[in-house]
């Protein structure tokens, strides 16, 4: 398995041409970042620079891993190092708008897992700083860099499936592990701004910018034995600019189904074609022209890339797929996504849902993207 990894690594690596200084990358929360420092070893354009955790005891699991790296409990610490060019921020939720600042500030490019943030102020207050220091940002939506979602992309661009009519995504997992290790979640945010990020981000990929969302919401019986304090069930329906429409749906007390539905999927109806991408499958099936059903499912192939050869594991692959990406945009100052307007304006989106959700009224975008500054 090791020998496979590193083969794959190696490949992946020599396709690349590339001369120049790597992107240096300074990680902050080591429990989810601990897969990043993991997965950058798989990168060409970037790598591993320093660790950073209130925790002693995440230093030093993170060190099993990369000892050869900077570490300190000290956020300002690890900023005001000369020799990291990018700061990846795995934090809880409520921290981000705070710690994308001060790495702006600080004169450096950000990575933000996803949600980008989970308020208007810290919207607000991201933008403004970005807009100050000139400085970049890529939210960390891994589903778009899962490669069965990778290649439904690809066939999308290259107009496989026509004009595209109708997106309908989801997202459903079990999710009292997560408040067993991350007790904030009941309380300090929403599930909007959690798990039903992906499936809304899916949607504003494929949709374009919303115009109006309608949200229906319940919370399990999962979420109210653990205090939850809003929903932990979704169901959206959404408007594009375009007149198109979508759906969005997450459930997140559940006993999970695995064989009939995935964790995350992503169904695309277009006029000449239909597709589907999944994970933690990595199937991606279409119709062809003639009508004929083809199924990919390179998981045994590619896990150890994306799972760091665990079934179905950390998300080793997506995370350094979408560092390698982002260091090639700022080297070649190219286009990118999603960058900070796009992750706000997806921020805007999910606020609008957890409105509607509470309202059980149709919720409108432009007031929100002023209220934001967009």
């Amino acid at each position: 398995m090791k020998e496979f990894l590193e083969k794959q690594i190696t490949e992946r690596k020599n396709s690349v041409k590339f001369s120049g200084q790597k992107k240096r990358i300074g990680v902050l929360g080591l429990h989810e970042g601990r897969t990043l420092l993991v997965g950058l070893d798989r990168t060409a354009l970037c790598e591993a620079a320093a660790g950073c955790d209130l925790e002693q005891y995440k230093i030093d699991e993170a060190k099993k891993d990369r000892p050869d790296l900077f570490y300190t409990t000290r956020y300002d610490e690890m900023l005001s190092r000369s020799d990291i060019d990018i700061i990846a921020i795995y934090t809880p939720d409520q921290f981000h708008g705070d710690h994308v600042v001060k790495a702006f500030e600080a004169g450096k490019d950000v990575i933000c897992t996803k949600p980008l943030v989970n308020s208007v102020e810290d919207a607000k207050r991201i933008l403004d700083a970005s807009r100050r220091t000139g400085k970049k940002l890529l939210v960390g939506q891994s589903t778009r860099f899962f490669e069965s979602f990778r290649r439904q992309r690809t066939d999308f661009e290259r107009g496989h499936l026509g004009t595209l009519e109708l997106v309908d995504a989801h997202y459903t997992h079990r999710m009292d592990w997560f408040y067993e290790k991350s007790p904030w979640a009941a309380t300090e945010t929403d599930w909007i701004f959690l798990g039903l990020s992906h499936p809304v981000d899916l949607v504003r990929w494929y949709t374009g910018p919303i115009e109006e969302v309608q949200a229906m919401g319940y919370t399990s019986e999962l979420g109210k034995q653990y205090g939850l304090k809003g929903f932990d069930i979704y169901v959206v329906n959404l408007r594009g600019k375009n007149g198109r429409i979508a759906r969005a749906m997450g459930h997140y007390g559940l006993k999970e189904m695995f064989s009939v539905r995935n964790c995350i999927e992503l169904f695309l109806c277009g006029t000449k074609n239909t597709s589907m991408a999944q994970y933690h499958d990595m199937k991606y099936q279409y119709t062809l022209d003639n009508g004929t059903e083809v199924t990919e499912n390179p998981l045994y192939e590619l896990r150890h890339y994306h799972f760091n050869s665990e079934i179905h594991g950390m998300h080793y692959g997506e995370f350094a797929n979408y560092s390698d990406y982002f260091a090639d945009a700022l080297m070649n100052k190219s286009s990118y996504s999603p960058g900070i307007e796009e992750g706000v304006e997806t921020f805007c989106i999910m606020e609008a849902i957890r409105r509607s959700a509470q309202t059980q009224q149709p919720v409108h975008i432009a007031p929100l993207l002023q209220e934001v500054g967009l």
